[in-house]
């Protein structure tokens, strides 16, 4: 079967799958009871030919524009533009422009209307808006703006109410095919019989299917209900603005044309826009025009759109339209009906369903052909085979009812199904534990994960930073001892301009009215120490005007900005970033007596020593430098390399996080393989994956330089041993995912937070980005998102995908068992006896204990901690292994040889040579039958270890299934005996049957020391 399954139903994915293979399985799967209910958590490919064409149709709309927005620069002069009218409502609201004329402006790239309204600045008065200090509306001003402009939200497809998936469930085409037979016996029975006598067979499968209906439909709508409150936290994204003349966090939902927001590398574009200043501002519009060249956005090309990414720079954009106006609304609101792929798990049920499907369709059909037979027989025998009574009749309608019935209970409808009830389950648990899973499918494969390549800053360790020790002035100090601002005045006066301007932060004053640092966890530290030193961050930015800014990024590891000095200082560059890159391009540094001196050997060897010394201690280390630009400089060049004079280094602590040591040691004892990729100093790196218990003696740290050159021979020698890559670039880690998964055929997790990180998000088989440091653009190309940026976290992720595995595996072994036997009992007993022990109405009860009502038990069982003790499954793992095949069959064979001996000698074992002992004895076989199952379902919470007990009672879901199964079980045997051709059993016939139900439990542990492995 496993070989079947892989090469049918394997071609899936966990991500990135072509629509060649999401379409090759869906036509292979056969005997499909009701599509709408099978396929509705799989993605809809008509709808997603749509959403392609439509981002085709944009994709050529917006570069016709971008072209015309080009040849408008040259004829630009002397254009003139008919009168704009502004529409009586618009200006009855107070604003001189309205939502159309803006939408035309930016999303035409229209340079003649822009400076036809007065530019980015007549658009800010035409909205009523500053450029400086945002909106300053009031709640009523908001209202009108939102009226006139609208909201920036998308349009989604309302939810659906519990009586869509009631009427979704009653589309099961064996349950339609029954409720004609239960109508054509409701009028023979009650025509011959009268009512309510003749109505009780007919009415017992109609109750039956009811309630079906409704338990599956209850368990798909809360469902539904889960994956809903899992979307509205998939779109919590916040970003920073200026309004009412302060700088706030806010969620893109909030935000209204006029608004001033502030875009930062990595970040989304929230709305169409206009750029107001900025430095350096790469937009990557390929999600909307299909253009992988990136466009530099200035103040001659202002546009922003929705939806693209902040590839380089940073900015103020001013919102011009949002919601459903942008393309981008537009695009996501179809998108959004193409759902998601479905999960490599998801296919294989669904290829398993399939087969049983099949099996369950032939024994169907024979049970049938045989039942017929057995009743011409009868009838040829009594004479009367061209006579037909009314019995007759219901005989054959039951016999094609309980044909029909062996369908229902042979096809597992529910184990497709059971895949998302399990995800859906952990999905939501997760949250509770700070991971945001965004696609279904990454919660199963962090459960095959052999390896993880995380991060170190923010993940291993706090991301809250602070300087703690400087080498400035060729002088090591401690921070804390107040050494540091006995500094010479010049190097003083060049390190907090250095401080301040050098900057990707930002010192703020919030509504309350103190002081707030905003930028990342490294850029505050380093502004946070040069407050501690008494720099005035408004005064030094107001001494130097911003002539060139080169942002961080992890290829170069350093950022530069050129200013010019107020009161005839000239042009400056400053440099910041790793120390040994800045120090090598460093030719001079400031002495401790405050001179500017060349930096010979000596100098050069004690700063080299320092920045070892600092990353030892297991410190950050940053390097600051500047130099004079005597021969002026221009924008359009980029910032020197060379020839800088070093002002000092300084070392940052970013303590471990508690947990981290023990986290790393769980993965190990659950063979997972933990690799620390970092872009700081190879020391500091070493020195933290040794308190991290990452590093070990036999392991190998290696930087990312050193790493590139390596050959495949050579990385293929080296990769199994390397558990730390230091000063790598973004190139770096994604080579190392490429060769864990296709050299060594490892499932590969791996962290990231930056832009650049999303290529190798992307790569590996579980992409998790961080929720607090990581930017929008490696949120989008992540799986999981860890919300509290913690590598314990991670585990935890790694350990409740496991859960989802062995619970679907487990679910897997229980519905199996029962669809064995059911077929086995129902089918040897129509051939020896000519009649099947178990009615329609007995089947529905059962098929409803084995799929719903089994999968709420089964696949929502919570991990325990020996799940981490077991070794991955990797990527070639079979899904039904031999340890499910040995419990399946030696369960079945037990229940089957029970029911085989209760049919042939039931009625001597129990005297049943009274009144109506067949009913008696059927009564018997299907409570014993059910009672089977029970202790089975309990067996099948652990398919290796004997006590299938611990653990049990706190699952509070698993114990209301088990008890509400047992209850409505002895209300069906002892007062629905007229409905579910039931008779009320005696206390010996009880006993019996429970403990013949309870004996599986020994069989089971005694089938559990057969080492089939």
């Amino acid at each position: 079967m496993e070989n079947y399954l892989n090469e049918n139903f394997g071609g899936v994915k966990s991500k990135n799958s072509d629509g060649e293979s999401l379409g090759k399985w869906r036509k292979l799967c056969g005997v499909v009871k009701n599509p709408k209910r099978r396929f509705r958590f799989t993605a809809n490919l008509s709808k997603r030919e749509e959403a392609a064409a439509m981002r085709r149709t944009n994709q050529e709309k917006l570069r016709v524009a971008v072209l015309v927005s080009k040849a408008a620069f040259q004829f630009i002069q002397g254009v003139q533009l008919g009168d704009y009218t502004v529409p009586q409502h618009v200006k009855a609201a107070g604003f001189q422009i309205d939502a159309e004329e803006l939408g035309s402006i930016v999303e035409g790239h229209d340079v003649k209307k822009l400076k036809f309204h007065g530019g980015v600045e007549g658009i800010a008065e035409k909205l009523s808006t500053s450029t400086a200090k945002g909106l300053s509306d009031g709640f009523e001003s908001q209202r009108r703006r939102e009226e006139i402009f609208g909201v920036n939200q998308f349009a989604e497809a309302e939810l659906r109410s519990f009586w869509v998936y009631v009427f979704e469930a009653l589309h099961d085409m064996t349950l339609m095919i029954l409720g004609v037979c239960a109508f054509v016996s409701l009028i023979v029975g009650i025509a011959t019989e009268g009512w309510p006598k003749g109505a009780h067979d007919g009415l017992g499968i109609v109750v039956s299917i009811l309630l079906v209906v409704f338990v599956t439909a209850t368990s798909d709508y809360r469902q539904s209900l889960q994956f809903k409150d899992l979307d509205k936290e998939k779109k919590k994204i916040s970003v920073q603005i200026t309004r009412n003349g302060y700088r706030q966090k806010m969620s893109i939902y909030s935000l209204l044309p006029g608004d001033m927001v502030h875009l930062a590398i990595g970040d989304q574009v929230p709305a169409d826009g206009l750029f107001v200043s900025g430095f350096s501002v790469l937009i990557d519009e390929s999600s909307l025009t299909g253009e992988s060249e990136p466009v530099m956005v200035t103040s001659q090309n202002p546009f922003l759109l929705s939806g693209t990414k902040v590839q380089d720079g940073s900015c103020t954009m001013m919102v011009t339209t949002v919601g459903m106006r942008t393309q981008w609304g537009k695009l996501m609101a179809t998108l959004s009906e193409g759902g998601d792929d479905e999960t490599p798990l998801q296919v294989k049920l669904n290829g398993v369903a399939t087969i049983i499907g099949k099996i369950g369709l032939f024994f169907a059909v024979i049970t049938f052909v045989v039942l017929v037979k057995g009743l011409m027989g009868r009838k040829l025998e009594e004479g009367r085979f061209w006579w037909w009574s009314t019995e007759d009749c219901l005989e054959m309608l039951e016999f094609f009812a309980i044909a029909v019935t062996i369908v229902v209970v042979a096809v597992p409808e529910g184990l497709p199904l059971a895949v998302t009830l399990s995800l859906a389950f952990a999905m939501k648990k997760m949250m509770n534990d700070k991971a945001l899973v965004r696609h279904l499918a990454a919660c199963e494969t962090m459960g095959s994960a052999t390896t993880i390549c995380s991060d170190k800053t923010g993940t291993l360790t706090t991301n809250r930073m602070t300087v703690v020790k400087t080498c400035i002035c060729m002088k090591v100090n401690e921070v804390s001892n107040n050494k540091v601002s006995q500094l010479p005045d010049l190097a003083l006066k060049l390190l907090l301009e250095s401080i301040f301007n050098n900057t990707g932060g930002e010192v703020v004053v919030n509504k309350m009215g103190k002081r707030e640092i905003l930028g990342t966890p490294t850029e505050s530290a380093i502004l946070e120490f040069g407050l501690s030193l008494g720099g005035d961050p408004q005064g030094e930015r107001e001494k130097c005007k911003l002539i060139k800014v080169e942002p961080f990024n992890s290829e170069k590891k350093r950022m530069g900005v050129v200013v010019k000095v107020q009161d005839g200082g000239g042009l400056r560059a400053h440099s910041k970033g790793a120390s040994e890159i800045v120090l090598a391009s460093c030719d001079k540094v400031i002495n401790s007596n405050g001179e500017i001196v060349s930096l010979d050997e000596e100098a050069m060897n004690h700063l080299s020593k320092t920045i070892n010394q600092f990353a030892g201690e297991a410190l950050r280390t940053l390097c600051l430098a500047y130099m004079e630009l005597e021969n002026g400089f221009s924008p359009e060049d980029p910032i020197p390399s060379s020839g800088y004079t070093c002002i000092g280094v300084v070392g940052i602590k970013d303590p471990v996080r508690p947990g981290v040591k023990e986290s790393v040691a769980v993965c190990r004892s659950a063979g997972i393989v933990v690799r620390m990729v970092t872009g700081d100093n190879i020391n500091t790196a070493k020195a933290i994956a040794r308190e991290c218990g990452i590093l070990t003696d036999d392991g190998i740290a290696i930087e990312g330089p050193e790493f590139r050159q390596k050959t495949q021979e050579e990385l293929f020698e080296l990769i199994p041993k390397l558990q730390v890559m230091a000063r790598s670039s973004p190139l770096d880690k994604h080579t190392l995912v490429k060769q864990l998964r296709t050299t060594f055929g490892e499932v590969v997790a791996v962290t990231g937070d930056g832009t650049n990180d999303a290529p190798a998000l992307h790569e590996a088989d579980i992409g998790l980005a961080m929720g607090i440091a990581g930017t929008e653009v490696a949120k989008e190309s992540a799986d999981v998102i860890i919300l509290d940026d913690n590598f314990s976290t991670i585990v935890t992720v790694a350990k409740w995908g496991r859960s989802v595995y062995i619970n679907i595996q487990k679910f897997v072994q229980f519905q199996l068992t029962v669809n064995v036997v059911a077929l086995l009992v129902n089918f040897s007993s129509a051939c020896f006896t000519g009649n099947a022990p178990l009615t329609a109405v007995q089947l529905l009860w059962v098929n409803m204990i084995m799929d719903t009502l089994g999968a709420l038990a089964l696949a929502t069982e919570p991990p325990n901690d020996d799940l981490m003790k077991r070794a991955p499954v990797g990527r070639k793992g079979d899904f039904i292994s031999n340890i499910m095949w040995r419990n399946i069959l030696g369960q079945s064979v037990y229940q089957v040889v029970v029911i085989w001996l209760l049919q042939t000698v039931g009625r001597w074992f129990f005297f049943l040579w009274g009144p109506n002992p067949d009913v008696v004895l059927n009564t018997l076989i299907f409570n014993t039958f059910v009672f089977c199952q029970v202790f089975n379902e309990i067996n099948s919470r652990e398919m290796e270890e004997v006590d299938v007990l611990k653990g049990m009672w706190e699952n509070q879901v698993f114990v209301a299934v088990i008890s509400c199964t047992v209850v409505f079980q002895i209300i069906i045997v002892e007062y629905l005996g007229t409905f579910a051709n039931t008779t009320p059993l005696s206390f010996v016939q009880w006993l019996f049957c429970l403990g013949v139900g309870y004996m599986g439990m020994p069989i089971a542990a005694k089938l559990k020391e057969i080492n089939v492995e």
